[in-house]
Formats: structure tokens, sequence, C-alpha cells
């Protein structure tokens, strides 16, 4: 019996031209055996099937049918310990291979949905987005989608960020809360660094004191997902892929804000005004149901503060999240206090406000108020006989001198060889 490669030079050898002796000799294989294979054509040759072999496993091969049949859900490293203590001197990828093929299949339960009462849960994730603006062609930029869905409406809210940090995170927060007019009991979250720091000694979920401050005030209860369970949040991450696939894809956006005026709008006319298919319902219908159902906003704005100290540069800027802000030209001190809010930023010197500003999205830019920048303006006063004199600094003014001055000036110089 040949090899499929064998047949194959034999028969292209034939398409050559050699004779059935060449091929015999060049190929090393008997000229019957060519003759045969060059009547027969390309056709794959016929194996017989191989004899089993003995394997070390098959003596045990009852003891773990026996095993198996009693209790399916012993793990192999248990069944070859028992083995072991049996005779049984093969190694472990044998014997799993063996209780692979001897376990009974497992029959895949079926899905429950689950469903949430109106105003019970909304979902909350982060996505990663590619995008080039139009304003800066041929720059890649990576943005964040953070998008809150409510588990009853499926209405959505989102909005792109430039970047994921906790102060940019609270900021979405609260305007999602205020367009929903309202909070739901608990707000589902995946083990995003801003939401989730990590667990404790005895396994329960440590949040960001930042989101548990912003939890308290609206009145929402946070709740982590369970690791490695990503149908827990199929409500948030499936709207994720209708958005990029919906809206996003070969869309043209100028900028940041171009980006997210084009999304309302898509939300406002096409997302939340959709049938759902899961609920068969208008989503915004459904949503002018669930409303009465969420907790009323608190009637004081969520002031949480961040406390930092901050260098003044030479600029007068100080750096707060990889942006400047100004400070004013009469600020003496070095070291500033800033205080950071979800909206607003706030620099103090001595305890004394200085400046306020509303925080910038993205990072490496700059914001500076005008009225932090003052140029100085000669002064001006009254003359005597009612007019306006202007008084300069020493230089601003040179004395008015006749030419003859000014060429004994040079004739000096010029015997004195200064110039």
């Amino acid at each position: 019996m040949i090899k499929l490669g064998e047949l194959v030079m034999i028969l292209d050898l034939h398409r050559q031209g050699l004779s059935v002796s060449a091929i015999s000799r060049q190929l090393g294989i008997d000229r019957k055996t060519v003759r045969r294979y060059m009547a027969r054509g390309l056709e794959p040759p016929k194996y017989k099937p191989r004899v089993p072999q003995p394997c070390v496993i098959d003596p045990f091969r009852p003891y773990l049918a026996e095993r198996i049949t009693s209790f399916p859900a012993l793990t192999a490293r248990r069944l070859w310990r028992e083995l072991k203590d049996r005779g049984y001197r093969g190694g472990y990828t044998v014997l799993k291979e063996a209780v692979r093929e001897l376990r009974p299949p497992r029959t895949p339960a079926f899905e429950v949905r689950f469903e949430t009462a109106p105003g019970e849960q909304a979902q909350v994730d982060l996505a990663h987005f590619e995008v080039v603006f139009t304003d800066e062609p041929g720059v890649k930029r990576i943005v964040w989608l953070f998008s809150m869905v409510l588990g009853f409406s499926r209405l959505i809210w989102c909005r792109f960020v430039i970047h994921q940090d906790l102060q940019t995170v609270l900021r979405c927060h609260i305007a999602a809360l205020e367009a929903l007019g309202g909070a739901p009991r608990e707000i589902l979250y995946d083990r995003m660094k801003t939401a989730v720091v990590g667990e404790d000694a005895d396994g329960l979920v440590v949040y960001n004191r930042g989101l548990i401050d912003l939890a308290r005030h609206y009145g929402f209860q946070p709740r982590a997902c369970r690791p490695y369970r990503p149908k827990t949040k199929g409500k948030v991450e499936r709207p994720f892929r209708y958005i990029r696939e919906d809206f996003f894809l070969a869309g043209s956006f100028r900028n940041l804000d171009d980006l997210n005026v084009q999304l309302r709008h898509w939300l406002d006319t096409v997302a939340n005004p959709r049938v759902h298919a899961t609920t068969q319902r208008i989503v915004n219908e459904t949503f002018a149901e669930e409303k009465p159902a969420l907790k009323p906003l608190p009637l004081t704005p969520y002031r949480a503060v961040l406390k930092l100290e901050r260098r003044v540069s030479h600029e007068g800027m100080v750096s707060i999240g990889g942006n400047l802000y100004s400070v004013p030209d009469t600020t003496h001190r070095r070291i500033l206090d800033v205080h950071a809010f979800a909206d607003e930023i706030r620099i103090f010197e001595n305890g004394a406000l200085i400046a306020t500003h509303v925080p910038l999205e993205g990072r490496d830019q700059t914001r500076l108020d005008p009225a932090h920048r003052k140029t100085s303006l000669p002064s001006r006063r009254r003359s005597p006989d009612g007019g306006s004199f202007v008084i300069r600094r020493p230089g601003d003014q040179v004395a008015r001198r006749s030419l003859d001055f000014y060429d004994a000036v040079g004739r000096r110089l010029a015997d004195q060889g200064g110039i």
C-alpha cells in the first residue's frame, strides 16, 4: 500500500513521459505497483483498519464505568487516585480521555430569562470604541461608551467619553439619572475598577468609595455581577452590539461633541422608539409605565468632593486629571488646594476660592479663564487744565533735543574711537 503523495508522484512522472521502469527506479516502488496505480488513476488509497492495540486503561474500564454511572460528577483526578490504589500505572491524560468517553453527555438546561419589575434594576457598563474624527484626519482615538439600561423597559441612556476614570463615571451616572427623572432600586455592574475595588477576606465585594457615596445620595444599591457570568448583564451588553452596528459603524463624526449629538438623536429617533425584540413593546411606552416606579431624585445635588494639592506652573496653570486649568495672575502661593466635584473643579488659596472650572472630558487639554489674565494698562491722570495725560514707566518717553546735539555726540565718539 502506497501513500497518497507517492500516488501523485507516480501520476505526475507518468504525465511527463517516464516509463514504468524509470518511475519504479526513481521512487523505489515495484513496477507492478506502479503499473497498477497508473491504471487506477488518482484515487485515494484504501487502508485496512488497524488492529486495535491494547491500552493500559482497558483493564480498569469496567470499574470506571461503574463509578461514573453511580456518581457522574466524580472528577478525573479523583478516579486517577482510586485507580492508582488498584494498581494503575498509566498516565493521567489516558485516564482523562477514557473518563470523557464513559461520562454521559450533559444535557444543557434551558435558560430562564431574568426579568425585573418596573424601577427595580438598571445595568451599567463601559464599552471600548475606536474612532477617527474628521477634525483630526488620520488620528485614531479611543473612546468609551458609558451605557445605562433600565431592566424593565430596556430604555437606553448612553454617552461617549474619552476616559473611564471615577470622576467621569460619576458624571455619567448623574447625567443619566437626571435624564431618567429618577433612580432604580439597584444598579448592576460588571467588575470594572471604577465600581468594584476587589473582594475582602470573606469573599465579599468591596465597592469604590466614590460610587458608594453616589449610591447613598441617590438611594440605589450597587450590585456586582458574578465573575465569568456574561449572561447576567445581557440587557446592557447586547445593546453595545446594537449601538455599534446600527449607529456607529460607517458613521462620520467631527469630534466628541458631534459624536454625542448624533448619538442622542439616534437614541431619540431610533433606539428608544423601537419595538424591542424581546418584550415586543415600544421602549418609550414601556418606560412611561416604569418611570413612576423610579425613586425620586434628591432635592440637593450630589456634592461629594475629592481633595487634592496641586503645584502652579510658571504659566499659571494647575494639572488635574491630565488637563490644565488656569488660576488668576494674582495668585501668590505655589501649592494650591483643589476640590474636584463630579461636575465642577474649585481651586483655593489659603482657604479662599480663587477659580472654578467645568471639568474637561479628555486629556492634554487646557481650560483658560480670560478673567485670570489681565494686562496692565497705563494709568491716566487729570492735568490741571482739565485734560488727561498718561503716567508712563521710566524710559517710555525720550526728551526732545536738536539735531546739533546728536551731531556733537557723534563727533565726540568718533574722536574717541567709539565708532
